[in-house]
């Protein structure tokens, strides 16, 4: 992929007491694309995520393009919170946004960024409708709303499209490639999911503590870098009419990786 490098990392490196999550990592993602995490769980793809947030200690360096930090949007894998309160996505998106407790009041400016929001990721009709009832495709639109709602330039996602259904998946995914023109958005993320990847990544870096490579999507997913990687056979399949590629190891773990 040709572009302007937004996020640089050079010799990144992350350790947490004796165990080394990230080693020497160097790699780019690239203004305006679509940059895909892979590799198998404990690879260090979330640490990857953190450290861009500043949220994970690491020595090296992460540089960003013209030497100012871009706005960031993040949107985590799952997020823990008590399903039995009756908190709506209209309570959780503008409480975010003012940074106060709602019984404190709601502040008109938050309402109107929280529905802007909403109606941005085709969720408006999900405003009066409670956090712990939605379905996981329901909840990730929501999330991703919040991190729409402070206008980033990079939007990272850490398994966007975990535990939601496969036709909720594609629909996602186009929301994602349409978002991304809309607001000149520069995206990252990590997925287990290699059809997701191989339909709508421009570039892949396979992680596993280190880049063992890197480059343009139909370069890089190869059935000899992907069993390099994950040490498991892959296949090839078709999905939505295109060529993608899926594990097909049995037993392979698709929870959140452990790094």
């Amino acid at each position: 992929m040709k572009g302007e490098a937004l996020v640089i990392f050079d010799s990144v490196s992350v350790t947490r007491g004796d165990s080394r999550i990230l080693e020497n990592v160097n790699a780019s993602v690239f203004r305006g694309g679509t940059t895909a995490v892979i590799g198998p769980n404990g690879a260090g793809k979330t640490t990857l995520l953190l450290a861009i947030l500043g949220l994970a200690r690491h020595t090296g360096a992460i540089r960003f393009a013209g030497g100012r930090r871009p706005r960031i949007g993040y949107v985590p894998q799952r997020l823990v919170f008590d399903r039995g309160a009756p908190v709506t996505a209209m309570d959780f998106l503008a409480a975010a946004i003012q940074r106060w407790p709602l019984w404190l009041g709601m502040r008109r400016e938050a309402r109107r960024r929280a529905s802007e929001a909403l109606e941005r990721v085709g969720a408006g009709h999900l405003a009066r409708s409670p956090m712990g009832r939605l379905s996981g495709g329901e909840h990730q639109r929501v999330m991703l709303a919040l991190a729409l709602s402070g206008r980033p330039e990079l939007l990272l996602l850490d398994e966007p499209v975990a535990g939601v259904d496969i036709a909720g998946e594609q629909i996602f995914c186009d929301l994602l490639d349409e978002l991304k023109k809309e607001c000149d958005l520069t995206l990252v993320l990590v997925s287990h999911d290699l059809s997701m990847v191989t339909s709508h990544a421009d570039h892949v870096i396979c992680l596993n503590k280190t880049v063992r490579c890197q480059g343009p999507a139909p370069e890089v997913l190869t059935p000899e870098n992907l069993a390099s990687l994950y040490g498991i056979h892959m296949g090839l399949y078709r999905h939505g009419g295109g060529s993608a590629r899926r594990e097909e190891s049995e037993g392979h773990s698709h929870d959140r990786d452990a790094g």
